[in-house]
């Protein structure tokens, strides 16, 4: 397929422009994308507002965008997993397939992976994206594109929650209510977790919490986060904590409301890269940390979760704009924390 494209760049610290690029064109094992939907994360935020992430620093023009979900158009001649007409998810990175994380399942590790909307890689902020059809992952009759997009942050959920090894009969406590912190908590119903306390400092996104099943709520601004934990759990603590916040005082109450024996996952990026936890309290409750990096082998695990039901995924979404209204889409979702939980851009997709 030949032609021109439309495509969303951040030109400067808080600025978007449109140019017009040719539309890829697939190798022998990719697939030519339609894309319709993709999700704004917060790495795209963080770059848009900041222009690096570490050492990931964005040159202008740069394309954002990596939770994407689309219409296959057309393949190479070595694809057979998929072919035009498909609707897809698309799980955002190439890894190397020979290093030794690689070798044993471990890709998420891949000391050379290409993800979207890393620099110096493009994003998906663009109308077409030829991609690994490997990494283009079939959707169901009854799961949308839009939810494809969000299959994305959802796998990171999956991935928190496998960590955690949560299961029936245990109560958790998901710090933040953010995107990663609401999927968490969808990720950990379907796990079979029933009791899943959210926390957060905004009111608007601990009532989307509430609204997607989580037992109960509770707003770090009004009252102290681990004696409201206590509370709850009848003086006994969690049994898992999911970090999802990335701040100093979240991952001390992660420690401090883990019940003896508990685990502890570490999901959010601090600002800083720097905690400081209280080690002898994790000492004599013998807790087990872990962190997670991105996710591995999950999509379909996910893509099967929204599909039965088991997982609403649509119930994240709380804005969505369209493609020509890019700019006000970042501006909103990076200014408008308080309110806007997830916001999605429609591409070439239809309501």
């Amino acid at each position: 397929m030949k032609g021109i494209m439309k495509t969303a760049v951040m030109t400067g610290i808080g600025k978007m422009a449109f140019e017009e690029r040719p539309i890829p064109q697939p190798k022998d094992d990719e697939a030519l994308v339609k894309i319709e939907y993709v999700g704004v994360c917060g790495s795209d935020l963080h770059y848009y507002e900041s222009g690096a992430i570490g050492n990931y620093v964005v040159k202008p023009p740069f394309v954002l965008g990596h939770e994407c979900g689309g219409v296959v158009v057309e393949v190479g001649k070595n694809v057979t997993n998929v072919k035009p007409g498909d609707r897809v998810a698309l799980e955002p990175g190439k890894t190397c397939g020979h290093c030794e994380f690689c070798r044993t399942g471990r890709y998420n590790l891949c000391p050379d992976v290409i993800f979207f909307a890393t620099p110096p890689v493009d994003g998906v902020f663009q109308e077409y994206v030829a991609h690994e059809a490997a990494l283009c992952f079939p959707l169901p009759e009854n799961v949308s594109t839009m939810e494809g997009a969000l299959i994305e942050p959802l796998a990171v959920g999956f991935h928190a929650a496998n960590q955690a090894q949560a299961g029936p009969g245990q109560t958790a406590v998901v710090l933040g209510a953010g995107c990663i912190g609401l999927v968490t908590m969808l990720a950990l119903h379907a796990r079979g977790v029933r009791n899943v306390i959210v926390t957060d400092v905004m009111d608007a996104r601990l009532q989307k919490a509430k609204e997607l099943g989580a037992q109960a709520v509770v707003n770090a601004s009004q009252e102290d986060t681990t004696e409201a934990i206590m509370r709850l759990t009848q003086g006994k603590g969690a049994d898992v904590v999911i970090e999802t916040a990335g701040t100093q005082q979240t991952s001390r109450q992660a420690v401090e409301m883990a019940k003896k024996g508990a685990v502890i996952v570490f999901v959010g990026y601090t600002k800083t890269g720097d905690v400081t936890l209280p080690m002898s309290l994790a000492l004599d409750k013998e807790l087990t940390f872990r962190t997670i990096f991105r996710y591995r082998h999950i999509y379909p695990m996910a893509i099967e979760a929204v599909a039965s039901g088991a997982i609403n995924l649509k119930g994240i979404v709380t804005n969505l704009f369209d493609f020509d209204d890019i700019q006000e889409a970042m501006d909103k979702s990076a200014h408008d924390k308080a309110n806007i939980v997830k916001s999605v851009i429609r591409i070439t997709g239809k309501n």
